[in-house]
């Protein structure tokens, strides 16, 4: 079980597929890195396919210092990735949190960035109050799995049911520092960005579609494409209908280098 130990002691656990040019995809907050089982075949064909467990999550550690659980912390697990598997550069991707993230990293590590992939997310907000209407439903979320362990999972979206979890500890801290946000760093840095970029949503992920419509509109160049039929797990929901569009941004991006 390949594991990337970070300076702070938390191990990581991490996947590594097929060779080429390299995908970091990241899972959604309180899913693992098995939710994306349904596009190891498709993206591995010609690609080298990294996921991984954030901390707090799945197979990875979940320490019992809040501090170790921050949006800087997972940038940087991020960054340790891609030079684990020998990779100066990524596409970078993940689906809810790891789709913000995947922005994040972007904003601190643009030289790293090749491309986007932003599945059923939220870029942040700029207005103070709509972020700390998401920050107490977050912190409501993270005395959930206090008070209550991990049974609520079986009721949650597909992502979250696939998930096996060590701890509901974890996943608490997790949502108190990761799944928070503190400023509008992220939002703000759409309309910088430069690599191709790929926003992705399913048509029945009512909370994340006018999100997708403004990172669509904001991002200088980004392509849209809408999963008919999917919800919030738009990959686990329609996955040939996902994993063609995936495929089909991919090869355009093939199709550049060679021009």
């Amino acid at each position: 079980m390949p594991m990337l130990q970070r300076p702070d002691g938390v191990n990581l656990y991490y996947e590594v597929h097929g060779s080429g040019p390299t995908i970091l995809l990241t899972h959604g907050y309180s899913a693992t890195s098995q939710m994306w089982q349904g596009q190891v075949a498709a993206l591995s064909k010609d690609h080298r396919l990294v996921i991984w467990d954030m901390r707090g999550h799945g197979q990875s550690d979940s320490p019992d210092d809040p501090a170790l659980y921050s949006e800087p912390a997972t940038v940087a697990d991020m960054a340790a990735l891609l030079d684990t598997v020998g990779a100066a550069s990524a596409i970078i991707g993940g689906l809810s949190l790891g789709g913000y993230m995947s922005l994040a990293f972007h904003r601190v590590h643009r030289e790293r960035t090749e491309a986007l992939l932003i599945i059923d997310t939220g870029p942040g907000y700029k207005n103070d109050e709509a972020r700390e209407g998401w920050n107490r439903t977050s912190l409501k979320t993270a005395q959930r799995y206090e008070t209550e362990g991990l049974n609520g999972l079986e009721a949650g979206s597909p992502e979250r049911r696939l998930a096996r979890h060590r701890s509901a500890k974890g996943l608490a801290l997790a949502a108190r520092g990761m799944l928070t946000q503190r400023d509008a760093g992220v939002i703000l840095s759409l309309p910088d960005i430069r690599v191709p970029s790929l926003v992705v949503v399913g048509s029945e992920d009512a909370p994340f579609l006018a999100a997708s419509d403004y990172m669509a509109a904001k991002i200088p160049g980004a392509k849209k494409a809408v999963i008919e039929g999917a919800g919030h797990a738009a990959n686990i929901d329609r996955p040939e209908a996902f994993n063609a569009a995936i495929v089909g941004f991919l090869d355009g991006l093939k199709a550049q280098t060679r021009a």
